[in-house]
């Protein structure tokens, strides 16, 4: 019987190649790097497959990769977790998180607000959720400033792309946006070092219309990039930097440079709002249709950085000391968390946190239902 080869495209369907059932081998040539390859059925209808030199076949423009699974290296790009808020605005300062895994890194604080589903507009079509930023003054920024929401990408997760050699596979970073203000927005890739800086630019049309950006960017052959539990690659979005921190537009740059020279400060508008959602990063020079992964996996991905839960006790009447108790988590964490705990009643102290869990000591002069509430994190 004759062996079948079947594509799948986004538009067309499926395409199938059956070859002459003989009792010899048939064997289809394809370029030896790039190039294309025209599947005609017949008719005058045909789909080009396009060969890259990464090793990724591009269907009528979708990817057929050799990783399966988790084709975005982002986690939580459709901003559906909030762990810490709930869904509340917060003010942040320095290295706080907003959603889950979207850190707000900033040299002077309180000058911009984060929220889940701020403004409370209807995300892109597919979406429910987006993170939110709007400013809070008209703020000047300072040749030192910076301001922008980070996520961080653990090493093992890009030990792939071999960044830092001569094998540095070129990276596709999509999003959706939408701005209250118009121009030439900016952002940047970088190491864990910051010593090595990919700024890129974006621009919006027009203000508050969804649109979505894509960038190709072709991995650093030089420079540090971590491969193991570190900060491997850091994606970030500017809303504002100085001259020491902004620089040339798509070039890879020896430094932390957070935006390209000129772009638009959303911090120096006051109330100007900038909404961000389906942010993924995947290997290639072609940007696929975003990764929708199960609430349950990304939650659980989320919980290697993140997680929060409460230990309850009844006991009547208190035993005389301390009472001990362990808290296993439900994901093993990205390195040994710090932890904050809460008491529900006397005093609650944790002892020995390591990436599997916590062990507990607490007292109190009273009996009853106690609960403690705890929270443990291991951010890059």
């Amino acid at each position: 019987m004759a062996g079948v080869l079947s594509l799948k495209t986004p538009s067309t369907g499926l395409v199938t190649l059956t070859p002459t059932d003989t009792a010899t081998d048939k064997t289809i040539t394809l370029p030896a790097t790039t190039g294309t390859v025209v599947i005609q059925d017949g008719t005058s209808t045909a789909t080009v497959v396009n060969l890259t030199a990464t090793g990724t076949v591009n269907v009528g423009g979708g990817n057929i990769s050799p990783q399966t699974g988790f084709k975005n290296r982002i986690i939580n790009g459709a901003m559906t977790i909030d762990q810490r808020n709930a869904g509340v605005s917060i003010t942040p300062t320095n290295t706080q998180f907003s959603v889950d895994r979207w850190n707000a890194v900033m040299t002077t604080g309180s000058k911009y607000s984060l929220q889940q589903n701020a403004g409370s507009v209807t995300p892109p079509v597919g979406f429910t959720n987006y993170l939110g930023a709007t400013s809070l003054s008209a703020y000047s920024v300072a040749s030192g400033d910076a301001f922008a929401v980070v996520q961080g990408i653990e090493g093992f997760n890009i030990a792939d792309l071999g960044w830092g050699t001569a094998n540095a596979q070129t990276v596709t970073l999509s999003f959706w946006v939408r701005s209250s203000l118009t121009g030439a927005f900016g952002g940047s890739l970088y190491n864990g070092t910051a010593s090595r800086s990919y700024p890129f630019t974006f621009t919006i049309s027009v203000a508050n219309t969804w649109e979505q950006k894509t960038i190709t960017v072709a991995g650093d052959t030089t420079g540090t990039w971590a491969t193991d539990n570190n900060g491997g690659i850091y994606v970030r979005f500017s809303l504002g930097a100085g001259a020491t921190f902004s620089g040339t537009a798509n070039v890879w740059t020896a430094g932390n440079i957070v935006q390209p020279t000129g772009s638009v400060s959303v911090v120096g508008t006051n109330g100007a709002t900038f909404y961000i959602t389906g942010v993924q990063l995947e290997l290639g020079s072609v940007a696929t249709p975003f990764e929708f992964r199960s609430i349950g996996t990304e939650l659980a991905l989320c919980q290697r950085y993140y997680q929060k839960g409460d230990q309850r006790t009844r006991v009547d009447p208190f035993p005389v000391g301390a009472l001990g108790a362990s808290i296993y988590f439900p994901v093993t964490m990205r390195a040994t968390p710090t932890v904050i705990a809460t008491a529900g009643l006397g005093t609650l102290t944790s002892s020995a946190p390591s990436t599997s869990g916590i062990f507990f000591d607490f007292s109190s002069g009273a009996s009853g239902n106690i609960t403690n509430t705890w929270a443990a994190s291991a951010e890059l």
